[in-house]
């Protein structure tokens, strides 16, 4: 393992190369205490609504905290606090949390509310408005020190699966010690979403430049925000969407922006690595559950939109449709297959709340404009070779909030929307009202053995995917992964037309991560890292071709176009690999890459950027970047 160079720890300063290898390190140091904390976990937090309007609230499951401004403040501080104490360890555990906050106001400026964010935990407002609810503190996730002494081996590289949405938070470090009180520190990686935010009263970095220093951190995602100065800082790669910001700082490798009023520009592309597109080609907000002022639950679905910049909410409520939520099925992790079915058969919305639900046989969304949503990072884990979940060929379903595990035994796919490319009915989707895919992740290994052909398969025309982690993993409890124990082929394929990814993270599939097969496909930021772990280069090669493309377009295409894409390589188990290519698409004029970009993080050699364009990376060059602004 080659650890973190040193960085300047002025948040203004970092940058450099990062090594997201490291991840290795967080089960083999803390597996025992990841385990230990799954099995012992109990709802310490415990349920209870408050006593004010919410009090008529749904059953939500035992995971499910509903905060009321009427608590004490200490009160809540102690329950967000025990419930991070079970979960900031718990990376591969099967405990899921959310913690919702009726409308009102939470901490003051004597006594903030200072919360911090661990593995599989979601945090909202119940508000119409991310105005409604307001924190007055700070909502963090730091670096996370793996060694006993809180100094050591600390990096935020596995800071996935949390989710923060719909508040105002007004950042107040009262109480903090001098550098914690310069920021609200988010510092995380994969699988994590910032939506619906307003972030007021300081400044917000992406990463901890406190916990033993500033440390790299790998990826993340903003949406539907406004924010004030934000720090990138050692963050290597982002997408911030349909926002408004004060100001940004710092890029390390590829920071890409979408509608973004305040965004800085990318006329130096690649110094600094921005891509900046004025406006977002379509997009379409994550449904979120509210209270209205009868103290009533809802969903409000927003509507799908096209070329649009800022904000949706700073002129009235987001547009869209509201549905009560006695529309919606509630489900269990007890509910069986059958149950959901029929409740989606009867033509019920599905809201999954959380845990962990084993799936032998498919969830089958067949209705128009169906919602699936789950709460706390739901799961769906496959059973006996299933599919987990299926889409019909129907417009305007909406599936968010979602991880979905391969099991022991090989699935076909994990999420199927739409049957086989020509056999789906003719006009059965719809440009204005498409499917959509908001804040779904998928695993192959990690906590346990997966086995998954193709994690997600798109086969629907006018389908947008809004923020994917597809993982095959690369660390985990030991013995749930490696080259020929966690097995898959591809992370998502593409066969539907007109369907666009915003924010698409596809990393260690062992052939080609992506495959686009559909035409006038649109990909606004792409990250990648090939797998680490081929055993040699004849069991990574294909067609006198070295390795797999991360991101292929297939030749037949002729429309497709890509801003703001990077892949990296870090072949580990045999350091002497090549892949010809980290993207592979057809010559032609109607397929265009922006802003696209290879990196060695520390062992492999890429050996071109885009088809035969592009200098190699290698050990030479570790953490340098090989850029291309545009191809052809």
């Amino acid at each position: 393992m080659t650890p973190h160079p040193t960085l300047d720890p002025a948040p203004h300063a970092a940058r450099g190369p990062g090594r997201r290898h490291l991840r290795r390190v967080a089960v083999g140091l803390a597996a025992t205490l990841v385990l230990s904390a799954a099995l012992t976990a109990t709802a310490t937090a415990g349920t209870r609504p408050g006593t004010g309007h919410g009090s008529g609230r749904p059953d939500l499951g035992p995971d499910v905290v509903v905060f009321d401004p009427s608590m004490p403040v200490s009160e809540i501080q102690a329950t967000v606090d025990a419930i991070n104490s079970q979960q900031i360890d718990a990376e591969m555990g099967t405990a899921r949390k959310a913690l919702l906050f009726l409308p009102g106001e939470y901490g003051t400026a004597e006594q903030p509310l200072q919360i911090k964010v661990g593995y599989y935990t979601e945090l909202a407002g119940l508000g119409a408005s991310p105005t409604d609810v307001v924190i007055n503190g700070k909502i963090e996730v730091y670096n996370r020190c793996l060694e006993d002494d809180g100094t050591s081996n600390c990096l935020a590289l596995v800071n996935f699966w949390r989710t923060l949405s719909n508040l105002t938070l007004n950042i107040n470090g009262a109480g903090q010690d001098g550098c914690r009180a310069t920021a609200n520190f988010w510092a995380v990686s994969q699988a994590v979403s910032m939506r619906r935010l307003n972030v007021t009263g300081g400044t917000l970095s992406l990463m901890d430049y406190c916990t033993a220093g500033p440390q790299y951190a790998s990826g993340g995602y903003i949406a539907d925000s406004k924010a004030g100065a934000v720090v990138n800082g050692s963050q290597q790669q982002w997408l911030t969407r349909n926002s408004t910001i004060g100001s940004w700082s710092n890029g390390v490798w590829n920071a890409v922006f979408a509608g973004v009023e305040g965004a800085p520009t990318d006329a130096t592309f690649p110094d600094p690595p921005y891509t900046t597109l004025d406006t977002t080609p379509l997009s379409r907000e994550k449904p979120y559950l509210f209270v209205d002022a009868k103290g009533r639950y809802n969903v409000r679905v927003p509507a799908a939109q096209r070329d649009t910049a800022g904000v949706t909410w700073d002129e009235g409520i987001t547009p869209g449709r509201t549905i009560p939520l006695g529309e919606f099925f509630v489900a269990k992790p007890s509910d069986s297959v059958r149950t959901i079915n029929d409740q989606l058969a009867r033509g019920r919305h599905l809201l999954l709340t959380p845990g962990v639900y084993d799936v032998a046989q498919s969830l089958a969304v067949t209705r128009a404009s169906t919602v699936v949503l789950g709460l706390g990072h739901a799961t769906l884990t496959a059973v006996r070779g299933a599919v987990p979940l299926t889409v019909a060929d129907v417009p305007g379903v909406v599936v968010a909030g979602l991880t979905i595990d391969a099991g022991t035994v090989n699935s076909p796919v994990l999420l199927r929307v739409g049957t086989a490319k020509g056999s789906h009915r003719h006009g059965a989707s719809d440009p204005r009202n498409p499917t959509t895919l908001s804040d779904v992740y998928f695993r192959v290994g990690g906590p346990h053995v997966g086995k998954a052909t193709v994690s997600l398969e798109v086969n629907s025309d006018d389908v947008l995917i809004d923020h994917l982690w597809a993982w095959r993993a690369d660390h985990g409890v030991p013995g749930s992964f490696g080259w020929d124990v966690s097995t898959g082929r591809n992370g998502v394929v593409v066969n539907g037309d007109d369907v666009t990814a915003t924010g698409l993270f596809v990393e260690h599939y062992q052939q080609f991560n992506v495959i686009w097969n559909g035409e006038r496909g649109r990909t606004v930021f792409f990250q990648n890292e090939l797998p680490y772990d081929a055993p040699n280069q004849a069991a990574w090669q294909h067609d006198g071709v070295l390795g797999w493309a991360a991101y292929k377009v297939s030749d037949k295409v002729r429309q497709h176009e890509l801003w703001g894409g990077g892949a990296y390589v870090y072949t580990n188990v045999d350091p002497t690999l090549h892949a010809t290519r980290g993207f592979e698409v057809p010559v032609t004029a109607g397929v265009r890459l922006h802003h696209v970009m290879t990196v060695n993080l520390g062992a492999g050699t890429i050996d071109h950027v885009v088809n035969d364009t592009g200098a190699p990376v290698d050990n030479s060059n570790t953490g340098t970047p090989s850029f291309v602004v545009s191809y052809p």
